[in-house]
């Protein structure tokens, strides 16, 4: 078998009743994916994103072009200032419902685009 020393990519396999079952690994929570790793996320709903709640991600944004969030079971209109403050990174944000986050992370992460997802836990 060869070996490879390349970051095996999160994919998303399942999601809701307040968990996520991310590259055979669950979370019991609100998530943010990156491309080779799942980090717990606090924010449970909407209104509780900011700049501070995302800070792990932008601590990665020059390997991010697209972040994807997902609201929960409807897609919400972004909190003040998030649009502005990915901008700034370079970081295009796609706001959508979680389950549709899902679906698009796969997509794009499955083109070996530079995606992360910040997603909310369905519950």
């Amino acid at each position: 078998m060869a070996r490879t020393d390349a970051p095996i990519p999160q994919i998303i396999q399942g999601y809701g009743g307040g968990m996520f079952r991310i590259s055979d690994v669950v979370h019991s929570h609100s998530v943010i994916v990156l491309p080779t790793r799942t980090l717990p996320w606090s924010p449970a709903r909407v209104s509780e994103i900011d700049e501070q709640s995302l800070r792990p991600l932008f601590d990665e944004a020059e390997q991010i072009d697209i972040l994807l969030l997902g609201c929960g079971k409807r897609m919400r209109l972004t909190p003040t200032g998030l649009q502005e403050i990915c901008r700034a990174r370079a970081v295009v944000i796609e706001v959508m419902d979680t389950g549709a986050a899902c679906r698009t992370y796969n997509l794009l992460a499955g083109e070996k685009r530079r995606v992360a997802a910040a997603l909310l836990a369905l519950t």
